[in-house]
This record gives structure tokens, sequence and C-alpha cells, in this order.
């Protein structure tokens, strides 16, 4: 490939020191433990009883322990007598087709044989409902067969928008239990009215008209375990995620930085983040009716190095980025990525961006693409991914700065070293 000159030469990169923070780890001893001590006396209160059976919904997120949560969901299930199967709460995800739904069901350790129950991938949706006169509410046709249906998901921020419910039980009963047709609507017409103001009248429609009685909100630390495990009942659910998303916030991990030059993503992916890359670590957000996240982070210059391979070639959130390797261009299905964007309505997060040969490369071009500053001077970070922030890699303009952050080790990392492949040596 031949690049202009500046590109072409070898570039000396400033030197680099490893930072790791320890916020306060409160996570919980025994998380699934917790959730059957909770959930069981849940389940008599919802009037789940003996000899019927209970739809479980489960997205594509990658939440700690959740394989461990949903067999302790089906056990305790099963010990009231009742039958439980799972439904794959995902709305596009895995093509928005059976077998790729159970195939990233499969990549998150649920199975029938994991989770002693069978999986019923089926996308048929019943219309249940209608809000502002034109957006139809939709809800998982084989989860309406069963007697009762409840729904597990970690509460966080959101991606796109702001609000007292954000990703949680609410977006997983309108996008995942609404199976695909029910993600098409939500995101097609929150253009007109506004996510959070579509999302919770759907929501409530959906637990006033459907067997929904129960909703399991998981909240994580910074260190990505499990602090907090909540079981809902339908009444309770509006107010409770909302205390749950205030907890979630104040232990998100984000960057201790306002401004940098250069933010280099060691990978993205839907596992890591809906947005593939999370905006409220990257401040980058472009679609229409999106919140501004600016005042998370400024980068100039956002690089992305590869896909995890918990994404199967899913790269929805690589157009949030300037720069990406080749690497993620040829590893990605984009089909999945298309339909993924289609489906949000976030046609920008699979634009594709600059892409260079290697990670070597990508990463010079970030530094000399920001105007005539001294590499000793540009404030650069290179994280593995949006989900681990609590350790990274900062550039010497970042060492005044990062030597103040309270709970943080520094330790001198070195110049930057990549291998005859030009991969980064982190």
């Amino acid at each position: 490939m031949r690049y202009p000159e500046y590109l072409a030469q070898k570039f000396c990169f400033p030197p680099f020191y490893q930072v790791d923070l320890n916020p306060p780890d409160n996570a919980l001893s025994d998380p699934v433990g917790e959730l059957e001590a909770r959930l069981c006396p849940a389940l008599d209160r919802a009037g789940i009883r003996a000899g019927q059976t209970v739809a479980v919904g489960v997205g594509s997120r990658g939440i700690a322990h959740i394989d461990g949560f949903v067999a302790g969901i089906c056990r305790c299930i099963k010990q009231k007598g009742a039958a439980p199967f799972i439904i794959p709460a995902m709305g596009s995800h895995g093509s928005a087709t059976p077998d790729g739904q159970v195939k990233v069901l499969e990549k998150l350790n649920i199975t029938p044989d994991t989770c002693n129950a069978p999986i019923y991938p089926e996308m048929d949706a019943v219309k249940v409902g209608q809000v502002f006169g034109d957006v139809p509410v939709f809800f998982s046709s084989r989860a309406l067969q069963a007697d009762h249906a409840l729904c597990i998901n970690r509460i966080k921020p959101h991606t796109k928008f702001k609000g007292p419910m954000e990703s949680g039980l609410y977006k997983m009963m309108v996008v995942g239990m609404g199976k695909h047709e029910g993600a098409l609507a939500y995101h097609h017409m929150a253009l007109k009215y506004g996510f959070y103001n579509l999302l919770k009248p759907m929501g409530d429609t959906i637990l006033e008209k459907t067997n929904l009685r129960l909703g399991i909100g998981v909240v994580e630390n910074a260190h990505d375990r499990t602090m907090a495990v909540a079981v809902l009942s339908a009444r309770d659910m509006a107010g409770g995620e909302a205390r749950l998303l205030e907890q979630a916030k104040n232990n998100f991990p984000g960057l201790p930085f306002d401004k940098i030059d250069v933010l280099v993503i060691g990978q993205i992916g839907k596992e890591i983040s809906g947005s593939g890359m999370d905006p409220n670590v990257t401040g980058r957000t472009y679609d229409l009716m999106e919140d501004d996240f600016s005042q998370s982070l400024e980068a100039k210059r956002v690089v992305v190095l590869n896909l995890s391979a918990q994404t199967a070639g899913n790269a929805i959130g690589l157009g949030n980025a300037d720069i990406i390797t080749e690497k993620v261009f040829q590893s990605m299905d984009y089909e999945a990525t298309l339909m993924n964007a289609l489906t949000s309505m976030s046609l920008r997060k699979a634009f594709i961006p600059v892409r260079l040969p290697t990670e070597e490369k990508a990463v010079q071009a970030a530094f000399q693409t920001i105007g005539p500053l001294d590499p000793s001077r540009v404030r650069a970070v290179i994280i593995k991914d949006t989900m681990h922030t609590t350790r990274f890699l900062a550039s010497h303009a970042l060492a005044g700065e990062i030597k103040k952050i309270p709970h943080a080790r520094v330790h001198y990392f070195g110049e930057l070293e990549f291998t005859n492949l030009g991969d980064l040596k982190y």
C-alpha cells in the first residue's frame, strides 16, 4: 500500500505509562446464590405454580455469570414444579435468525444442557397493543404460549439516550421479548417520539397486556463484577429499574479524562456494548436523535484495532471510529453488521472508516493526522475495550494528570512496540 511520505516513514512514539485504577470492589461474593435466594420467594408471589410453564427471556449481552444466572433461574422454576424454557430475547442480533440467536446463546454457555431447559428460538411475535396511536407493541409468540414469562438483563447507561431507565429491563421487554418486529418498531418510531419517551409506554403496555411477571436486574461495578441483583415484579419494574440505573451510573468505569488527542481501542464487539464501543466511554455518537455523550470524553481520533471473538463478525460501531485496521475489515460479517444497523436505525455505526493494513500504521496515522503536534505532546490513551477501563496505557503528555488520579497505580511502560506483523505488544 502506498502512503503519504509522512506515514511511510518509521514513527517514534512517545513513552507510555501503564495505569491501574483501583476503585473499591463491592462485588457480591455469591451472585448466583443471591439471585436464587431472591427469586424463589418472588416466584411464589408472582403466582407461579407446579405444572405451569415459564418462558425465560435471555439476551446477547456479555453479563458476568450470565450462564450461572440463567441456570439458577431454571433451577428455581423447577423447584416449584414448573417447567422453564428459554427464549432468545435479542431483537436483530444473531442476524435475526433462530439459528443465529441460538449460536449467540451458545457463545455465552447458555444451552439446553447447561441450563437443563429447552431453547425455543422462533422469531414470531404478536402485536399486543399500540401506543401514541401509531406505534405497535410486539411480544414473543412462544413466550405468550407459556403460563408466565420473565426476563433478565444488566442495568447500565444506554449508548443512545439518557433517561430514568436506559439499557435494562424495559429495553429487554420492548426490543428483546418483542423480537425483530418489536426492535424495528421501537427504533423506527423512536426517531419520531424519542428513545426514552417511547420506551416507557411500550414497556408499560407489555406489562399490562402480556404474561410477563418478573424482571431480574443485574448491576455490575467498575471491575465488571456483579454488585447487585434485584428481582422486580411487574408493578415495581419502572421504579426499581430507575434505582438500579442510578447505582450503575455511580459505578460506571469511564476514563478519567475530559479531552485527549488519540483513543486506541483494542477491540469492539456486541458483547462489549450494544454499540460495539460504549459512547459513555468514547464520547462518540453521530446518529439521528442520539443524545450528546461528549461530556464523557472528547477524542480527536479514535482507532479500532480488532473485533472481539464473541461478536461473531458483527462490527456495529466501527463507523464511530476514524481509523480501523485491515484485520477489522476482513473479520467483519457485513450482513450481520448491516442488519444490526438497519434495525437500530443507526446507519453511521456501519460506516467503513479509513482502514490501514496493520495496528502500527493505524496508531501512527492517528498521531500524524491531528496537526503539527510533537509526539511528546500527544495526549493518547490505549484501552483493551470499553468494558475494561481500569487498566490502560497513557502517553507521556498525560503523566502529570495520571499521577493525581485517586486509587491509581502508575508504572513506566516505555515506548510502544510492535511485532513483525505490525501488531501492538501490550
